[in-house]
């Protein structure tokens, strides 16, 4: 549906597993992801890219390896391209992720928690 306004808490609703982002918008070569943490994530980077996390719910850290960052609901957070990152949330946070098409979600360390890419919601 393009050109129509997109209800992310519905979105949000449609999917529960942690660590598995969903599109829900794309402009050009970037999506808008949904993606629903909790408990801790890999250390990773994306050597091609800058990654946005805007926090809808909840509060995450984005952990650096020498410096630990929170952030709320309401706040945004920019991963540099090739900064090793780690991303946690002690409860369930509801994050919308800002990347280009076709970038994996757990960088080059893969693993368990690597998701699929192009999951629609």
């Amino acid at each position: 549906m393009k050109g129509e306004p997109i209800n992310l808490a519905e979105k949000l609703a449609g999917f529960s597993e942690h660590w598995s982002p969903r599109v829900v918008a794309e402009m050009n070569d970037v999506q808008f992801k949904l993606v629903k943490l909790q408990g801790e994530f890999v250390w990773h980077d994306h050597k091609e890219t800058d990654e946005a996390f805007i926090v809808l719910r909840g509060e995450m850290e984005v952990g650096f390896r020498d410096r630990t960052a929170r952030v709320g609901a309401g706040e945004m957070l920019v991963v540099p391209r090739g900064v090793e990152h780690v991303t946690r949330a002690a409860e369930e946070c509801q994050a919308l992720v800002i990347e280009p098409r076709g970038v994996k979600n757990t960088g080059d360390a893969g693993g368990k928690l690597t998701a699929a890419n192009d999951r629609w919601v």
